[in-house]
């Protein structure tokens, strides 16, 4: 399956439509090296959309229903965005995630083979919203919500899948995030402890 903002970043992608939520976090400028921001403008935008809709499509059996957007909407394809990163950043807290993503229309639907599905409603970005609430929704029914996350790298940031075991990682790559930060963090102590000691002198 492909999902453009993630491939971008050479990321493996969550599992089924999951993926989507995490595609729409890493339309941001993140990664090292950075991406470029694709909800920049709208043609950016609607090449990101209609690829990654393309995808979620295909995992579900849906047709695929192409979203028209429109200019107005980048600023809440942003604003979600931003919303979903700080939800994945901040969710230790409840109360704060909870007030991060403002709701959307979704119908249920019973499918010829007897399933009862979700579907998104609406036009434009709050369609989108639909989409990303359907699959937050199917990814917390199967507990694979919580291994959704942002890289702790604040050069990074970029939304990766935690298949550790016990759901451990903090960076989407230990190698390149994990050894910077710890390098910075080694050498702020080996400047501290040099201070110390000279003004003990």
């Amino acid at each position: 399956m492909t999902w453009p903002a993630t491939d971008r970043y050479e990321l493996l992608a969550a599992p089924g439509g999951l993926g989507f939520v995490q595609d729409v976090i890493n339309t941001q400028s993140a990664g090292r090296p950075r991406g470029a921001d694709l909800l920049s403008d709208l043609e950016s935008a609607q090449k990101w959309l209609d690829g990654a809709l393309g995808s979620w499509a295909a995992l579900n059996d849906a047709a695929e229903d192409r979203i028209e957007l429109q200019e107005r909407d980048l600023e809440h394809l942003r604003d979600l965005r931003a919303d979903l990163h700080e939800l994945l950043a901040t969710r230790a807290d409840p109360a704060l995630a909870a007030a991060r993503l403002h709701p959307a229309t979704v119908t249920a639907r019973v499918h010829p083979d007897g399933t009862v599905r979700l579907e998104p409603r609406a036009e434009g970005w709050r369609r989108v919203a639909a989409v990303v609430l359907i699959e937050a929704f199917l990814a917390q029914q199967q507990d694979t919500w919580r291994r959704l996350k942002v890289c702790r790298n604040e050069r990074c940031r970029a939304a990766f899948y935690d298949r550790s075991r016990n759901t451990s990682a903090v960076w989407h790559d230990v190698r390149f995030c994990g050894n910077a930060i710890n390098l910075r963090a080694s050498r702020a102590r080996k400047r501290k402890s040099e201070a110390a000691a000279r003004s003990e002198d």
